[in-house]
């Protein structure tokens, strides 16, 4: 069964782009495609799609709003924000409103289609940048006990990884092995942080590591 996905995208050009994009993809079904917030709470819900892709710069209503009123209706739903902003207060706002990934729009023709497998699988994929506010964030932080210690050389080397911002398959092709594999050490990687995401798991590797 393939999965629902919406788009929220106010510039026309960039929505038919999308969702050509999600079009290619067997896996994906588009559900639809809207040009404001206002619009997509009115007609989202009832669609009950899996995925959101979603725009932060909308009209009127922006989409960090959207997102966060999307999740009281559709708790279960997963957000990729995709938009051209860049700034760390636009990032963690979008994040505490329940977004899952976040990638500016330059990177969404290579990125977008596995981002949102990952997500489906419990990744929270991030654009390198964004990746790296993070890194700047939490470098301010107060830095807690080492609990990364405790991980295994090639447990730390996928977190590396994770932390510049690869999602998982790029991981396994950088490494030269199996994406199940991957996951498995990903999974191991939670386990010791006592994490359940991997922006949970960035974060607390980047405060001890600071």
């Amino acid at each position: 069964m393939r999965t629902g996905v919406v788009i929220v995208e106010d510039d026309r050009a960039v929505r038919e782009n999308l969702a050509a994009l999600i079009n290619m993809d067997d896996r994906l079904r588009l559900l639809g495609a809207f040009g404001s917030a206002e619009i997509a709470l009115r007609d989202v819900p009832a669609l009950q799609p899996a995925l959101a892709v979603m725009d932060i710069n909308l009209p009127r209503m922006n989409g960090i709003e959207c997102v966060a009123r999307l999740k009281l209706k559709l708790p279960s739903l997963h957000v990729l924000m995709l938009t051209v902003y860049e700034d760390d207060d636009s990032v963690f706002r979008a994040l505490k409103a329940g977004a899952s990934g976040y990638l500016v729009k330059r990177d969404a023709a290579e990125k977008l289609l596995n981002a949102l497998q990952e997500i489906q699988q419990g990744g929270a994929p991030m654009s390198a940048h964004i990746a790296r506010q993070v890194v700047q964030f939490f470098h301010r932080s107060e830095v807690p006990a080492a609990e990364s210690e405790h991980l295994s050389p090639r447990e730390t080397e996928i977190l590396d990884l994770l932390v510049q911002g690869l999602i998982l398959k790029e991981v396994a092709d950088q490494l030269g092995i199996g994406l199940e594999t991957v996951r498995t050490h990903v999974n191991h990687v939670y386990h010791k942080l006592h994490v359940r995401s991997r922006t949970e798991a960035i974060v607390k590797y980047l405060r001890q590591h600071p």
